[in-house]
């Protein structure tokens, strides 16, 4: 009886490993040639979308993740490929708001505020892709976030309408990230399930013009 439930746990084991490296071959085959980690061969977009993360981590020291999107942000914008920007992110108590931080170390590394625009309800990748198309009514995008999530936010975004390409923030090593990219594959599962069971953003609300 033991060999049996063994046998049978091990079976579960390996589906759900192939599950998992399945997600993760769809999400990188179809989005890898969408993300560029070179300024001078991306090409140009009018908005874009920086996905929100804390600025600190557990510990309280500064987040890599965070510091490298906003280098990214900047480089990209003064390198005249991105004309506005939309910063979608976290806004879930009056503790933490990840939109208006990002906003404010965007300004200090010398963004106009009047180029900057806030999403407040990018709880998750989802939403902050979702909404970008039907509350800001992009047709096209560049996203701006470490490689691994720019496929993620780009695979959805194409399944949702919006043609979404990725510029690439520096990244840290696989020991040092080892964490965030073991729970990036199972963001990766998750993004199919939503796809079945057609999950929508926690919000929606009034359309906001990009101009």
């Amino acid at each position: 009886m033991l060999r049996k439930i063994i046998k049978i746990l091990g079976a579960l084991c390996l589906v759900l490993l192939l599950v998992i490296l399945a997600c993760n071959f769809i999400i990188s085959s179809t989005t890898g040639d969408k993300t560029y980690s070179d300024i001078n061969t991306i090409p140009p977009n009018r908005v874009g979308l920086v996905l929100g993360t804390s600025n600190r981590i557990s510990n309280g020291s500064s987040n890599p993740y965070y510091t490298y999107r906003i280098d990214a942000t900047v480089a990209l914008y003064k390198a005249g490929k991105i004309k506005f920007i939309l910063v979608s992110g976290d806004n879930g108590s009056i503790y933490y708001n990840e939109p208006n931080t990002i906003k404010k170390d965007l300004i200090k590394a010398g963004i106009p505020e009047e180029v900057i625009f806030l999403d407040y309800a990018g709880f998750r990748t989802l939403d902050s892709m979702v909404r970008a198309k039907f509350i800001f009514g992009l047709d096209n995008v560049t996203v701006i976030s470490q490689k691994f999530h720019n496929e993620r936010a780009i695979y959805i975004a194409h399944q949702k309408g919006l043609k979404a390409i990725g510029f690439n923030a520096q990244d840290l090593s696989t020991s040092q990230g080892f964490k965030v990219h073991l729970r990036e594959y199972l963001a990766r599962v998750k993004v199919f399930i939503d796809m079945i069971l057609n999950t929508q953003p926690k919000f929606y609300g009034a359309t906001i013009e990009i101009k």
